[in-house]
């Protein structure tokens, strides 16, 4: 698996979603039409264009979808300034799966389910969500905790409120960090939303965001009696190569592409000073 995880496959772009004004979703299949490779929710590909670069992203449809994968990127760098650019048909490398996935069919079956997330955090745990809802007789209550800058800044919005509300036993709650014209939603910062909510002690909670949201979203958690073995965050953000060679995903004595990049908090011990 590993050997095969290193060979790029050539994968063409099917269809191309506008999230955010900086993020958009891409639909990626192989050359013979068919989904690359299976996945776990939270696993990562190694997406890259020739001559431009290459970089880590999640894989943010879920493994239930048994037509393609979707990758849902910001638009920060040269790379991500070429994938956005990039029209539907063309085609890009795809090397995967990486990392070793939330523990889905684990530790969170027949679990009440806390997801709480910031930007684009919300595209690495919508790949879990989304399975949970594939596989709902497997789970107890789902909550999704979700904010960002603006309105127009929340990934998958049209998701979210045409299927997450709607879905039984599910409860969403949105926030956006300031008022504006048009939002009659919650307004305000997800740490301290998250903790105002004051979820029961006993779901297992997934993080992921900013490291300044995970800090203060963490602490809230604490404070409100959350055991750190039941909290999960994702750190695909720190990956580089992927295979434990470059030593840049190095947390304490954790490799996030080796050991990650999904990790209870107790696993990791301190973080490092940017979270």
């Amino acid at each position: 698996m590993e050997k095969e995880a290193l060979i790029p496959m050539v994968g063409q772009v099917i269809d191309i979603r506008q999230d955010t004004p900086d993020v958009k979703t891409f639909r990626v299949v192989g050359l013979d039409g068919k989904k690359l490779f299976e996945h776990i929710p939270g696993q990562c590909a190694m997406l890259s264009v020739p001559g431009v670069g290459e970089a880590m992203f999640s894989i943010t449809s879920s493994p239930t979808v048994e037509e393609y994968q979707e990758f849902g990127i910001k638009k920060v760098g040269e790379l991500t300034s070429w994938l956005h650019s990039m029209e539907v048909g063309q085609q890009v490398c795809v090397r995967g799966p990486y990392g070793n996935g939330f523990p889905v069919d684990t530790e969170f079956r027949g679990k009440d389910l806390l997801f709480i997330a910031g930007g684009i955090g919300l595209a690495p745990i919508r790949s879990v969500i989304n399975y949970c809802r594939a596989h709902r007789e497997n789970y107890g209550h789902l909550a999704v905790v979700y904010g960002s800058r603006t309105k127009e800044d929340l990934f998958a919005y049209e998701e979210i409120t045409k299927e997450w509300m709607n879905e039984k036993d599910m409860d969403v709650y949105l926030t956006i960090d300031r008022e504006e014209e048009g939002w009659d939603g919650h307004v305000g910062f997800v740490p301290t939303y998250a903790e105002e909510l004051k979820f029961d002690t006993s779901m297992t909670a997934v993080l992921c965001g900013p490291p300044v949201m995970i800090h203060f979203t963490l602490e809230g958690l604490k404070r409100l009696g959350f055991q750190m073995d039941h909290v999960y965050t994702t750190l695909e953000m720190r990956m580089k190569c992927g295979i434990g060679k470059c030593g840049r995903c190095n947390v304490g004595d954790k490799y996030v592409c080796k050991d990650g990049p999904v990790f209870r908090f107790d696993e990791l011990g301190e973080l490092p000073p940017e979270y």
